[in-house]
């Protein structure tokens, strides 16, 4: 199965160096947290207790490092701190954590790093919007206002199977042509004028460049080339015999996935009972697929009221009659069961479909 680039998380580390600093920290944390992020402030030894912060650590870059990827960052002072600070790190926009840069009296906000993927641009207009800060966005389809394939993409949990493609599209956007658009999900919200819509994928192939949102995703033909995005709309609840190898439950979930027409990029999560906690060959298999490892108790999963089938062996061992069935539909409860429990040589998987609607959001 293919390993997903980027885990989504909403993490904010927010750095700032001086007194004034230190309060404009303390004003965006409060903020953005309302706004759903999970803050965390950090300062200089010097204000970190009389401002209630973190103290850097020593080394900083190192600090980083370590979470690059995974937390956006943002410094209150000069931009250049920013930069000597997460210069090791840089890779590529689809690895990158988001990078801002503002001033300490909060007049200006810089998206510095992955303003799209990582979600800087986002963050720069939401900070605008809390304080009245003027955002300096560099991006060339927002100084624009043209379609962003790459902001689209985020915001409506799609994967980007290629970002040669995406690149391409963005590149045929600036420079005013057409691009094809084809979605199997509902769509809802004022389609974009870059895009033209077409019906079903054999009208997007009569087209040079195209966008699909799908469930899988075909090899390239003939002279079109289409970036497909299937969406992150898949939760699998499973079990396994103790000491089942990761290697073996990849093999048997990519055969199933295959046989139901979806792909292993669109698994959003993992789910399973707390008996499996910590079992290794579902942990490696959730790193593996880049999700999270979700589990419930027993008492949880009884919560589940239908399931296909009941097993009084299973039920003797862990506490309920169904595991994989009732903890994939325990994580998403509204939707649609398109593999209720299918047995795999001491292996158990349930697929859930969530409910999905494209959306244009300007």
């Amino acid at each position: 199965m293919e390993k997903k680039i980027r885990s989504e998380e909403n993490s904010l580390a927010i750095f700032s160096f001086t007194e004034e600093g230190c309060r404009l920290n303390r004003e965006l944390n409060r903020k953005l947290t309302q706004a759903g992020y999970k803050c965390e402030s950090y300062t200089t030894k010097r204000f970190a207790a009389r401002f209630t912060m973190n103290p850097m650590d020593k080394d900083l870059k190192q600090w980083i490092g370590e979470r690059w990827g995974r937390c956006s960052f943002l410094f209150i002072g000069a931009a250049g701190i920013a930069i000597r600070y997460i210069a090791p790190w840089v890779a590529d926009k689809y690895m990158d954590s988001a990078v801002l840069s503002m001033d300490e009296k909060g007049r200006f906000v810089i998206p510095l790093l992955s303003g799209h993927v990582g979600g800087a641009v986002k963050i720069a207009m939401l900070i605008a919007e809390q304080t009245g800060a003027v955002p300096v966005v560099t991006t060339a389809t927002d100084v624009q206002n043209k379609f962003a394939v790459d902001v689209f993409a985020k915001e409506n949990h799609l994967y980007i199977s290629s970002r040669r493609l995406a690149k391409e599209i963005s590149a045929a956007v600036l420079q005013g042509k057409k691009v094809g658009f084809y979605s199997a999900y509902p769509v809802e919200g004022q389609m974009p004028e870059e895009l033209q819509v077409c019906s079903n994928l054999e009208e997007l192939n009569r087209l040079p460049l195209g966008i699909a949102v799908t469930d899988f995703i075909e090899e390239q033909r003939g002279s079109t080339e289409i970036l497909y995005l299937p969406p992150e709309n898949l939760v699998v609840g499973a079990g396994c015999r103790r000491g089942t190898p990761k290697a073996e439950m990849e093999r048997k979930l990519a055969g199933l996935l295959e046989k139901l027409g979806v792909s292993s990029l669109q698994i959003k999560a993992l789910a399973s009972i707390d008996l499996k906690k910590d079992e290794s060959g579902l942990l490696e298999l959730a790193e593996e697929c880049n999700v999270p490892f979700i589990t419930y108790s027993a008492e949880e999963l009884k919560e589940v009221e239908a399931v296909s089938s009941h097993s009084e062996f299973v039920e003797k061992i862990t506490g309920v009659d169904n595991v994989c069935e009732r903890a994939a539909r325990k994580y998403a409860p509204a939707g649609e069961m398109i593999q209720s429990k299918i047995k795999l040589d001491g292996i158990t998987y349930a697929v859930i479909k969530e409910n999905t609607k494209i959306r244009f959001e300007f």
